[in-house]
């Protein structure tokens, strides 16, 4: 096939893919882990990765596998993103990763057999279960259960918001397998950037060398619930109040430093009993901090802390952090940025060293084997919203990129 012919080919899978899960009227989409919209476009996915000769497996978590065995008995370049997303989100996010490591796999898989010499490892796609985790917590959690870092059964056992958990949400679409594992030698992932100084900078390809330190809080604020009418102002111990404060002392911590020094955000709160007449006796409240200096992060979790105790002092509520986890900045081999630059400058394709902000599932394969991550620009820096835009051009420069670094895993590149 031409280049236009693989183009051509890219782009009109990807106009199928875009379809499940469409929100009407828009150019977003909404498929959140193991609904249905999930499980039809993996059926779907399952049926284009057999029509180009690789077997399909799904894992007791619900990744999904492409496998294409060239080398007998020889372990796997393993490429993928995730297919899940958020509520309302755009149709590039995670999605355009998967398809992309899928029609790179396609390329190199046909170039490995015209010529078997140069092939030293196979071929596996993969789509993560549940990268997202706006259905069940935590994110990432199809490659943290691959990795070891997250228990099989504490995935499965974990529950949505309504209930239902992970084995019987994977269950109802099928997409609950046995697969064993996989020997992986090497990862690579492309993804949007999710934020807009490729775009602004005139950068095709993105060389992903670290991630953003970050510290992420799960807390339980307390109060007493009573009559919002009729109980007096100096009585009241409002949980509402308590995590509200919480949210504009937040977005506050990032005015004490240096421009984009911080980012924070308040992504769910859930409400108990959330009456209209009634003052809330319980909130559960998401925060996150991230910066690229582990230092900025740990002064914001001082100052945070100190606003803790004087909402609890004040406001007569009680804050209990039920959860958290944090990182320092995580850095990507530069084995991996540097075979990245190469296959850039082979294809004339403008290139830079960026950070990410946002957690792939890349961050968890790169503890595990030595890992490639690739951005390609995204319009105005869009992401978790129907408008979310990435240009053709930009898709299929990443799809050409990305070839050429599977092309140079599969023949033995990064592993000794």
């Amino acid at each position: 096939m031409t280049d236009q012919n693989l183009a051509e080919s890219f782009l009109a899978d990807w106009a199928i893919h875009s379809q499940f899960g469409a929100v009407e009227g828009t150019n977003g989409v909404e498929r959140q882990a193991a609904s249905a919209a999930d499980g039809e476009q993996r059926k779907w996915f399952a049926e284009l990765l057999e029509s180009h000769g690789f077997t399909v497996q799904n894992d007791a978590i619900g990744n999904q596998f492409g496998l294409l065995e060239l080398v007998p008995g020889a372990p796997y370049v393993l490429t993928g993103s995730h297919m899940d997303s958020q509520p309302t989100a755009g149709r590039f996010d995670g999605a355009y990763g998967v398809m992309a490591s899928a029609h790179a796999c396609f390329r190199v898989a046909d170039e490995l057999r015209a010529n078997p010499e140069r092939a030293k490892f196979n071929l596996a796609v993969v789509n993560w279960f549940n990268e997202e985790g706006s259905r069940f917590k935590p994110s990432m959690m199809g490659s943290s259960v691959f990795t070891d870092k997250l228990a099989l059964e504490e995935a499965l056992a974990t529950e949505d918001p309504k209930g239902i958990t992970v084995r019987d949400a994977l269950d109802e679409i099928g997409e609950r397998g046995d697969f064993a594992g996989l020997d992986v030698a090497s990862y690579a992932e492309i993804h949007v950037q999710q934020g807009r100084s490729m775009e602004e900078d005139g950068v095709a390809i993105g060389l992903v060398n670290a991630t953003w330190a970050a510290h992420k809080y799960d807390f339980r604020v307390k109060g007493e619930q009573a009559h919002s009418g009729s109980t007096l102002m100096v009585d009241r111990r409002d949980a509402l109040l308590g995590a509200a404060r919480l949210v504009v002392a937040a977005r506050e911590l990032v005015d004490e430093f240096e421009p984009e020094a911080l980012h924070t955000a308040c992504g769910e709160l859930t409400v108990y009993p959330n009456s209209p007449v009634v003052v809330a006796s319980e909130v559960r409240l998401l925060l996150d901090l991230r910066s690229p200096s582990a230092e900025v992060i740990r002064a914001a979790h001082e100052r945070l802390m100190a606003v803790i105790e004087r909402v609890q002092r004040e406001d007569r509520v009680e804050i209990e952090i039920v959860a958290e986890h944090s990182w320092d900045q995580n850095p990507y081999q530069e084995e991996g940025v540097a075979l990245a630059r190469e296959v850039a400058e082979d294809l004339g394709l403008t290139h830079d060293r960026v950070m990410t902000v946002a957690g792939h599932d890349s961050t968890n394969m790169k503890d595990l084997v030595p890992t490639v991550m690739l951005f390609v620009p995204s319009v105005n820096g869009v992401s978790h919203n129907l408008n979310e835009y990435t240009r053709d051009e930009d898709l299929i420069a990443g799809i050409d990129h990305l070839t050429g670094v599977i092309g140079r895993l599969a023949a033995g590149a990064l592993v000794d």
